[in-house]
This record gives structure tokens, sequence and C-alpha cells, in this order.
């Protein structure tokens, strides 16, 4: 399996001397070399095939591990994303077969790919093309050992192969589901996720996109919102998949940004949005000015607790993340909540404006409600 670090950045441009340095280094481990980096995040990255497989295995899944609770496509999708990037760039056809095959680094304890434990053969090259040692196969990436305890035919011609999208998919649900967990609690779904690679930093990776794809499954109702409110939500949802651009955007939309990131990331080539320059541009279609930057938009409007919870916020509101939640100083980050643990987001340099769930971002400081 892949393990990776998740990047995190402030994201809101702010002068050099004010900035809030809040990041995570990445580091590869052994794997599949186009394994997901925690960027972009809704169903529309996942090739159509591929979102099929994860949701017919939701369907299955009961039949063979009866016990288990609480599986959801996202959750599939999650680590797919990390391990192969849902197989991006290879043909699927519709009875699911994934070619050409997807095969991670050769464990032979070479040190090649991070791998320093060699694996001896168990399938002579069956799965895995060689049987001079192991190596990680399909979109899921299973050892072939692995999956001889987990494989099962999802796709109903009688063969369980783990190169095969809905086999895959079955398979690493039975794998997650272990000897039935509950997976809409939260510890046993990290539990879950680090059996699958033990690595904390893997865990948090995967966590982070299966509460993107899950804030993307349902697109937010505006039926019960009218007025100011309304135009602000529309302003801002219409911005969805414009890319982030450091210090990029203002109230009068899109714009190339500034360099640079604490990470590095320049925005003078992009135009888009950063997370302040975004709800800048959003309050503005509602007659609302705010400040540039979004430790000073905490101080607009009437401020919500962080420890009144999530549940206090409106849709409208402003939402805010810090490094040490309480202190307005330390704020690096807003989004505009939408209802339903759901937030208009432009997260970080390499990503786009989109739907996240509020807690898909470490530090919640609480609110502001300007409308």
């Amino acid at each position: 399996m892949i393990a990776l670090l998740l990047f995190a950045a402030v994201c809101c441009a702010a002068p050099v001397g004010n900035a809030i340095s809040a990041y995570v280094a990445l580091k590869t481990g052994a794997g599949y070399g186009e394994g997901g980096v925690a960027e972009g995040g809704s169903a529309a990255d996942i090739p159509p095939r591929m979102l099929t497989a994860y949701k017919k295995a939701v369907q299955q899944v009961g039949k063979h591990a009866p016990k288990c609770r609480g599986m959801r496509w996202p959750i599939l999708a999650g680590i797919a994303k990390v391990e192969s990037n849902h197989a991006v760039g290879r043909n699927i056809s519709a009875s699911g077969d994934i070619r050409p095959r997807i095969y991670g680094v050769l464990l032979n304890g070479s040190g090649a790919g991070g791998n320093t434990t060699a694996f001896p053969d168990t399938d002579n090259g069956r799965w895995d093309g060689t049987a001079t040692s192991e190596r990680a196969v399909g979109p899921f990436q299973f050892l072939p050992s692995t999956w001889e305890g987990v494989g099962e035919d999802g796709n109903g011609d009688k063969r369980a192969d783990p190169h095969n999208a809905d086999d895959a998919a079955l398979g690493a649900a039975l794998y997650l589901c272990g000897n039935g967990r509950d997976l809409t609690k939260r510890a046993q779904l990290k539990a879950a996720i680090f059996q699958y690679n033990r690595s904390n930093a893997y865990v948090s990776n995967v966590l982070g996109w299966i509460d993107q794809y899950t804030a993307a499954a349902t697109d937010p109702g505006l039926k019960d919102v009218s007025g100011k409110v309304r135009t602000l939500l529309e302003a801002a949802l219409s911005q969805r998949g414009v890319p982030y651009s450091w210090g990029g955007g203002n109230a009068s939309g899109k714009s190339y940004g500034i360099c640079c990131s604490p990470g590095g990331k320049s925005g003078t080539a992009i135009k888009g949005f950063d997370c302040s320059g975004l709800t800048q541009y959003a309050y503005a279609k509602a007659g609302v000015r705010l400040p540039r930057v979004a430790a000073a938009q905490a101080g607009v409007g009437r401020r919500i607790p962080a420890r009144l919870g999530t549940n206090a916020l409106k849709p409208g509101d402003l939402v805010f993340y810090g490094t040490a939640p309480g202190r307005d100083s330390t704020i690096y980050h807003v989004g505009i909540y939408v209802g339903g643990g759901q937030m208009v987001n432009a997260p970080r340099p390499g990503t786009v404006v989109r739907l996240d769930a509020v807690n898909a971002m470490p530090g919640y400081a609480g609110g502001a409600r300007l409308l």
C-alpha cells in the first residue's frame, strides 16, 4: 500500500510579515507513482466506470459481510484515490477489467520506491506478473497474499481478479469491514484505514478524501434560502471548478494571484481565487464589503464562537480555521457555509473551488454571520 503525508497550507494571501505558516511536508512512500496527493476532490474526478464499481461493491458487501455497517462509496473512493488515482489513464472495459494493469514497485527490499522489506513471492506471478518477489496490484493495490484472503467475484464472471474494478472494489470493502466493523463511527473507520496501511499520515490523507467525496455526493439544496444569503451562495457555488490562485480573486471576481504561498506556490500565472478572495467576491454580490485576508474577515459581523460547534452555523456564514482556535490572529483559512455540514471552499494551491465538508480542514475556529 502507498503511504502519503497530506499537504496543508495557508490558503489566503497576506503580507509576508503576517503570513502564518501551517503545513505538513509531503513524503511519498512505495507504490504506484500516480497515487493521489490530496488535491481536487469531487465525484467529477472519478471515471464513471470506477464510480459504478464503488457503488456496486457497497450493494454487494452485505452478502459477504452481513455484520458490516456503514460502508459507503466515498470510503472506497478515498482509498482508491490515494492508491491509484482511480486508475485514471487506464482503459476500463464494460466488465470492469483495467488495462494496462496497475503494478506497484517490486517489494524486494532494494530501497526503490521506499521499500526496505523483501516480500517473498506467493502467487508465482499470477497477479503481479513476477515470480521473483511481490508487488501490489490493481486500483486498490492489494498484495497477492492479501488478495487470496479477501478476493471475491464482483462482476459475475465467476473469477476474483484484483485487476478488475468490480472485484477489487468488493475486496477492498470486505477488507475494510473486517470482523463486523461499524464504519459510521469515526474511530472504527480510522481503524479500518489504518489496517489497510499502518501509517497515521495515510489515514489522514484517506480521511480527507472521504470527507471531500462525501461532501460532493449531495449537491446543496437552496430551496429554503432566500434574499441576500441566496445571492451570495449562488455566487460562490457558480465558481466551482475555478482554479485556486494564491492571492487571487477580489470583489470583482477571479484574478491572477501573487507569489508566493508558504509552500512556495505562485499564483502569478493562475487566474482564480484563494479562500478570502472567494469570500470577498461572493459577499460583494450580496452587497457586503469584506477585508482581504481571512483573519481580518473574522472581525466583521457577529462572531460565532467555536465552542458552540458547527451546528451553530447557518447558510451564508463565514467559516474560519486557525492554528490556535480562540485566537483570531492565527486564522489562516475561511470558507462559506452552505448547510448540511458543507462549505464552498478554495482549499490550497493545486486545487479548485469546490464543496467540502466543514470538518475537512483542521483547526475549526468558529464563524461569523453578516446577513
